[in-house]
């Protein structure tokens, strides 16, 4: 079956298009945040997918809408046997108590989380959310130095925070970049992409041909990183024993 991509934003939504030999249009919503693919026949243009779109959107807004609330609800216990994910990778909690500084470990398959007797759950996440942040404070500054001469681009300001819907923002006008703290789970090949993406938005602010011929340029196998990074768990999960 032949396929062609496009990348449409309706109403600030980013919409995947895939063009297939199907008869009918199908639009869906995936976890975690929401994303919207649409497969389209081929007979149709960018036009008129969009406005099947708009068409749905009251149904995209709802779907999107409930699998963000899933998602607060998949908040983690911060207990001995959960598992958590770093850099792509899955750990098993270990939580020890004892007196002194809140840390971080990853010892093999372990996250070894010290932290003082009796520290709540929101404070074990507070201690968790904290290392990650420095996991991608550490980890940002390289890729930006490796990306900017490529793209000829210079970022002057970026900051990490907590999303709902994306994985990185960008404000064309200063030049700053936000990233989803979330990142810091996911593999490091899909963090390169956001940095390359929310730069190339400093060329052309809009997702539409320009910018994904701008992509192709720049990293031709984005797409395969983007549904990698779109794909893989995002909440914790019960580590298997």
């Amino acid at each position: 079956m032949s396929t062609s991509n496009a990348y449409l934003t309706v109403s600030g939504i980013d919409i995947d298009v895939i063009y297939k030999d199907i008869k009918n249009l199908h639009i869906g919503v995936y976890p975690p945040f929401g994303r919207v693919r649409v497969a389209a026949p081929q007979r149709l243009d960018d036009d008129r997918v969009r406005l099947a779109v708009i068409q749905r959107l009251p149904w995209i807004k709802k779907q999107r809408k409930q699998l963000q609330e899933v998602e607060r609800q998949s908040e983690r216990e911060m207990v001995t046997g959960e598992s958590h994910y770093v850099w792509g990778v899955r750990h098993r909690l270990k939580v020890i108590e004892r007196p002194g500084r809140a840390h971080l470990e990853v010892d093999g398959e372990r996250l070894l989380l010290y932290t003082p007797p009796g520290a709540s759950a929101e404070k074990r996440r507070t201690i968790l959310d904290q290392w990650y942040r420095h996991q991608l404070r550490a980890t940002i500054p390289a890729l930006f130095t490796k990306w900017e001469p490529i793209l000829d681009v210079s970022v002057p300001r970026w900051s990490i925070r907590r999303m709902k819907t994306k994985w990185g923002s960008c404000n064309r006008e200063t030049g700053h970049i936000w990233f989803n703290v979330e990142l810091a789970k996911k593999h490091p090949d899909c963090l390169e992409y956001i940095v390359v993406h929310e730069m190339t938005h400093h060329l052309e602010r809009n997702h539409g041909d320009r910018f994904t011929m701008l992509m192709d340029g720049f990293m031709p196998d984005w797409r395969a990183r983007r549904d990698q990074l779109n794909d893989a768990p995002l909440a914790q999960e019960e580590w298997l024993q």
